[in-house]
């Protein structure tokens, strides 16, 4: 059996080594490349392929929320996350939206490979240290450690940053109250953004603030 790929990552580079590993399995064909969400869920609906290598940032559509498109579209499409994150709140989001599998880059391309077959035939995949960051904030959900609090699904530093979201501060303003690149926080309010399954600034502050954030000023 052959097994249907479509390849979605915004770096061309990156997409073109990947490319390259999956071309060396004889039952692996790559069916299309996409380098954002909305081109990923259009290839996918074309194509449909057996297994989407998804990445989490990218423009206009970001990875969690194709998956969830994905997922409520296309069922037998089955979504394997590939991406730079390793940190168990993305892993939970990508699982909520309806992710298969989910690996850090990084993954040697044996690895990568063994898990496209696992997630075409339906199996569930994690890497070993993904897996075990996950149970541990299961674990410590489970204890009660963020009972009580707003938006559990978010780590501290992404509260930290709706919190100031929320106070009404720009983008250039929270790097430097933080000490982190204009990318960095970037990145952070994406993933605020896709785990609280909203698109827009303007409510991300109107919730954070009904949960009593905004005081970051």
């Amino acid at each position: 059996m052959t097994i249907r790929v479509v390849i979605v990552d915004d770096h061309p580079v990156y997409r073109a080594g990947l490319s390259g590993v999956l071309r060396e399995a004889t039952d692996i064909e790559i069916v299309g490349e996409a380098d954002g969400g909305n081109q990923a869920v259009a290839l996918a609906g074309e194509h449909r392929p057996d297994v989407v290598l998804m990445d989490l940032h990218m423009p206009e559509l970001n990875g969690i929320e194709a998956t969830r498109r994905l997922a409520a579209e296309m069922a037998e499409v089955k979504v394997l996350v590939l991406t730079m994150l390793d940190d168990p709140e993305s892993v939970l989001a990508a699982l909520r939206a309806g992710a298969h599998g989910y690996l850090v880059k990084g993954a040697a391309g044996d690895q990568i490979i063994e898990t496209v077959r696992a997630v075409a035939a339906g199996r569930a995949v994690f890497g070993a240290d993904v897996a075990a960051g996950v149970l541990r904030v299961l674990a410590s959900t489970g204890a009660g450690r963020r009972a009580g609090q707003p938006f559990p699904t978010l780590t501290d530093r992404e509260i930290e940053i709706l919190d100031l979201i929320a106070a009404g501060l720009p983008n250039g303003v929270i790097a430097r109250r933080l000490v982190l690149s204009d990318k960095t926080v970037r990145n952070h309010i994406s993933n605020i953004f896709a785990k609280l399954q909203i698109t827009d600034r303007s409510v991300a502050i109107v919730r954070a603030r009904e949960a009593g954030l905004g005081g970051g000023r």
